[in-house]
């Protein structure tokens, strides 16, 4: 178990390295992608430990707090051993770790195509803006018990080639959803994907009804493996 340090109005976060050449990284693994609009893709995931949020229905609770420290030579490294170019890096929260940054500068330049999924509840400016890196931001719906922690500011910053995602359990989150679209200008493709993954109907039902322009989609992984971790 790593050390943990308490910042206000943040949940427990462990301790992470402040050498810039190191992460705390939970797991690195082959699957498909299983979200947004690189879904079925052979990608390779980095989980970063550690989030600020405490998401209703998280479901990595073990990126929260397990987690070894690697360099980041070792994670390029470990990464290279297997035969995609996708790279998706994930948490926890990657924006935690001010060495997300030069991680996927570092990933871009040996030719992989980084996606990074961020709850959008941490700046996002200072990510680096070159071809190859994509940004996958969350916007947390009341069913999370997050939705007071977005940092609205970040959908300006948001380009035609990111993703913006909202989890929607009930239609209190969709009609949420549909308050923020209307008050935002988005830039980014929206998606809208079912809490738990897998149950499509109503909330197809609600697009239809309202005519959006999002992409409503499942989770892949969990249509294959079920409630599997790791996959």
């Amino acid at each position: 178990m790593t050390q943990s340090n308490t910042h206000e109005g943040d949940a427990v976060m462990p301790k992470l390295p402040k050498n810039p050449n190191q992460m705390l990284i939970c797991e690195i693994y082959q699957s498909i992608q299983g979200e947004g609009l690189q879904m079925g893709l052979p990608t390779v995931f980095v989980r970063v430990t550690g989030c600020p949020l405490r998401c209703k229905w998280c479901d990595e609770p073990k990126a929260l707090t397990e987690g070894s420290v690697m360099t980041l030579d070792e994670i390029k490294g470990k990464v290279s051993i297997y035969p995609t170019k996708n790279v998706c890096l994930t948490g926890g929260e990657p924006l935690a770790h001010r060495q997300a940054s030069r991680l996927m500068r570092m990933l871009a330049d040996e030719g992989f195509s980084v996606v990074v999924e961020t709850s959008g509840a941490l700046p996002i400016d200072e990510l680096p803006r070159i071809p190859g890196i994509t940004i996958s931001m969350d916007v947390k719906c009341p069913s999370s018990g997050m939705q007071d922690r977005m940092s609205f500011g970040n959908l300006r910053q948001l380009r035609i080639w990111d993703q913006l995602k909202f989890v929607i359990a009930d239609r209190t989150d969709y009609d949420y959803a549909k308050r923020i679209m209307r008050e935002h200008g988005i830039p980014a493709t929206v998606i809208m994907q079912p809490e738990g993954g897998r149950e499509m109907l109503p909330l197809v039902d609600w697009v239809l009804q309202d005519g959006l322009n999002v992409r409503v989609l499942p989770q892949l992984h969990k249509m294959i493996w079920g409630d599997k971790k790791s996959v």
